[in-house]
C-alpha cells in the first residue's frame, strides 16, 4: 500500500476535480488539469506534463490510452471505461482496485491499466 501512497494521479479533464480531494488518503500527490492550467491543453501537452512531473494519467478518454500504448513509454493511464457515473463510483472503483493500480506504478502490467 505504501507504494500507491506515492503514486502520483494526473485527473484529466472528463473527471471532477473533487476527485483530487477524495483520493487526498491513498494518493496526495495528485493534481487535476484544472489546476495544473491544462484544462484546455491538447493530449500532447498533458502527457508532456504528466511525464515531466512523473504523474499517471487518470482519464476516461481513449486518446491518452491509445498514445500510451502507441509510444510504450511514461506517463502510464489509468482508463476508465465507465460510463455516466458519479464521482464517488469513480472514488469506488480506484479504492477497490488499489492494488492493480499499484502493480501498474510498480511498472507490471504494461503502460494502461483499463478499469471497468
Amino acid at each position: 500500500m505504501e507504494e500507491a501512497r506515492h503514486a502520483r494521479l494526473l485527473i484529466d479533464q472528463n473527471l471532477s476535480p473533487r476527485l483530487v480531494v477524495l483520493l487526498a488518503d491513498i494518493f496526495p500527490l495528485s493534481t487535476h488539469v484544472l489546476h495544473a492550467g491544462l484544462d484546455t491543453a491538447r493530449d500532447e501537452q498533458v502527457r508532456a506534463y504528466a511525464k515531466l512531473g512523473g504523474f499517471t494519467i487518470l482519464t476516461k478518454d481513449v486518446d491518452h490510452a491509445a498514445l500510451a500504448r502507441q509510444f510504450a513509454t511514461k506517463p502510464r493511464v489509468i482508463w476508465l471505461r465507465l460510463g455516466n457515473c458519479s464521482t464517488r463510483a469513480v472514488d469506488a472503483l480506484l479504492r477497490a482496485r488499489l492494488a492493480d493500480i499499484q502493480s501498474l506504478e510498480a511498472g507490471h502490467g504494461g503502460q494502461v491499466l483499463e478499469l471497468t
